[in-house]
């Protein structure tokens, strides 16, 4: 809600006034520059408005004044003291504690505990995509998959890790890459106990157990664990090498056979004989 209300009180609508400064990242147009450096903190998630009861931060002047409103609310839950504008919000907060979910899809039978929820649901079975890129076309069903998708034309990766400096893209893919400093595999396989850092390693690990190979090859019926694994295997009917060596411009089906290849142009010999040490 409260980045909504951000978005609605950026700039007054004055339809009729020229809109000569332009986001170079989502090409919406704005009245004074002061509009457009509000609008661009959206998109780097610099929030230099912070509330001095809670600490929060926030992007706009407006929006800090709109959350200040909480402190001072009476509808605040019982359970948690969590406050809230209006007591329309707080009841719906309290399905959070009491598991009510008091709305339902009509097509599939699934509950939701807020409309707006339900209205997201939606979407799945109506093939509904209101979001759209204004630079490429594609569209998507939630805000937040757009917001996502945009950064991949501007570029910007405003989650940075602490330990390497490595930005990215998403919250998520920070999220995966600290692991390689915490050493954290928090996905472990109930059937051996080994530990993986992501949820798509466990997934793939468990078909070792279960024997499943979902991916057939569609020239020799060949099946395999891990849809990688088929891509590599096309290879040999359809004869593509996509890995080439920049040296001698050989080419292979396979990394790993570049990265032993690679070893020939320089003079390094990492391979010992335990028995004569050549």
């Amino acid at each position: 809600m409260e980045a909504a209300v951000a978005n609605d009180m950026s700039e007054p609508q004055h339809n009729d006034k020229p809109k000569p400064h332009k986001c170079t990242v989502c090409n919406k147009r704005f009245a004074t520059k002061r509009y457009l450096s509000v609008h661009i903190q959206m998109h780097t998630q610099q929030k230099s408005y912070s509330c001095p009861e809670c600490e929060k931060c926030y992007n706009s002047s407006n929006s800090l004044r709109h959350h200040m409103y909480i402190h001072s609310s009476k509808h605040k839950c019982s359970e948690c003291g969590k406050c809230f504008h209006c007591n329309a919000n707080l009841t719906i907060h309290r399905r959070i504690h009491s598991g009510e979910k008091p709305i339902e899809c009509s097509v599939c039978g699934k509950r939701f505990a807020h409309g707006g929820h339900l209205t997201v649901h939606s979407r799945i079975h109506s093939g509904e995509k209101p979001y759209k890129c204004s630079a490429c076309g594609k569209c998507f069903r939630l805000s937040l998959g757009l917001t996502r998708h945009r950064r991949i034309h501007s570029g910007e990766k405003p989650f940075e890790c602490s330990f390497c400096g490595k930005q990215f893209a998403q919250a998520g893919h920070l999220t995966s890459h600290s692991r390689i400093h915490s050493e954290e595999k928090p996905y472990k396989c109930s059937a051996c106990g080994k530990c993986f850092r992501h949820s798509k390693g466990l997934t793939v690990h468990r078909k070792i157990h279960s024997g499943e190979k979902p991916f057939e090859c569609s020239v020799c019926g060949k099946r395999f664990a891990h849809g990688g694994h088929l891509t590599v295997h096309s290879r040999i009917h359809s004869g593509e090498k996509p890995y080439k060596c920049q040296v001698c411009h050989n080419a292979f089906s396979q990394s790993n056979s570049l990265t032993s290849h690679m070893i020939v142009h320089t003079e390094l010999k990492p391979h010992e004989c335990s028995l004569c040490n050549k």
